[in-house]
């Protein structure tokens, strides 16, 4: 459908944003792509709600933590979406963010991702997201 291609292009947009805030230490610029009422779950199940939850604690992150570290992504490059409705899609990502320090960096970072994302007011934005550790399937597959 025509609607999709410029949709995804907005949605690759909103990843790179996303991204580039990321690698800049940002937290409000990474805050900026989410709705204002989003869930956010961290990989280690912690619960974020609302864009401003999820800058403040980002910036800290950014600032201690993460500090220097740079987020690497498929969904800067990759993106398939699966829209659920023209204003809804559902959007895997998979990614790592690189410690600054290779030496604290172990190799078993990469996560996946899932993200609800959502057009409101002509501007896609994230509305769920939820992170965890790649693990393989029993029985070798994935």
């Amino acid at each position: 459908m025509e609607y999709q291609q410029k949709d995804i292009q907005a949605m690759q947009e909103l990843f790179t944003a996303l991204s580039d805030a990321w690698n800049r230490g940002d937290g409000a610029a990474f805050g900026e792509c989410f709705a204002d009422d989003a869930d956010y779950v961290t990989f280690v199940g912690q619960h974020l709600k609302g864009k401003k939850q999820i800058a403040e604690v980002h910036q800290w992150l950014f600032h201690g933590p993460l500090k220097g570290s740079t987020l690497e992504s498929s969904a800067t490059s990759e993106l398939r979406p699966r829209f659920v409705t023209p204003e809804v899609a559902v959007v895997h990502g998979i990614g790592e963010a690189k410690l600054s320090d290779p030496a604290q960096d172990p190799s078993d970072r990469g996560s996946i991702n899932t993200n609800v994302v959502i057009k409101q007011n002509g501007e896609w934005k994230v509305t769920a997201f939820h992170n965890c550790r790649i693990q393989q399937i029993p029985g070798g597959r994935g």
